[in-house]
């Protein structure tokens, strides 16, 4: 079973909005929406990954992440591990910088059903 390890950002303003993307038609778990990250590659760490993913999705810089939770989530063909980060200071305005729908949202009211079901527990956490 393949099993993959991900880097996820957190992008969390000054208001307590955090900045989400919308999953492409053609990708794993389609529709869903999802914090900007991605793919950890050989010989990079997590946060490298973190930096690289989130300049290559959304357009900003990371000044600075901080590891929230680290969590394992078991699919039919697939094992993920998600390691997600806050970030709170970066350069730049993020965006949908590969034409992905986004938004901000109210970290109060983020939806764990909008998102794919290996969110769920940190979905908890941050509306907790």
């Amino acid at each position: 079973m393949k099993h993959l390890h991900i880097a996820v950002g957190i992008i969390r303003n000054s208001q307590q909005e955090i900045f989400i993307t919308q999953r492409a038609a053609d990708s794993h778990m389609a529709g869903f929406w999802e914090f900007p990250g991605g793919k950890i590659e050989q010989g990079e760490t997590p946060e490298l990954a973190l930096r690289r993913e989130l300049l290559e999705e959304t357009g900003i810089e990371v000044q600075k992440a901080t590891l929230l939770k680290v969590l394992e989530h078991t699919f039919t063909d697939r094992i993920v591990t998600l390691s997600f980060y806050l970030v709170e200071v970066w350069e730049g305005e993020p965006f949908g910088r590969e034409g992905q729908p986004m938004r901000w949202v109210k970290q109060s009211e983020l939806l764990a059903q909008e998102f794919p079901p290996a969110n769920a527990a940190i979905i908890e956490l941050l509306t907790a």
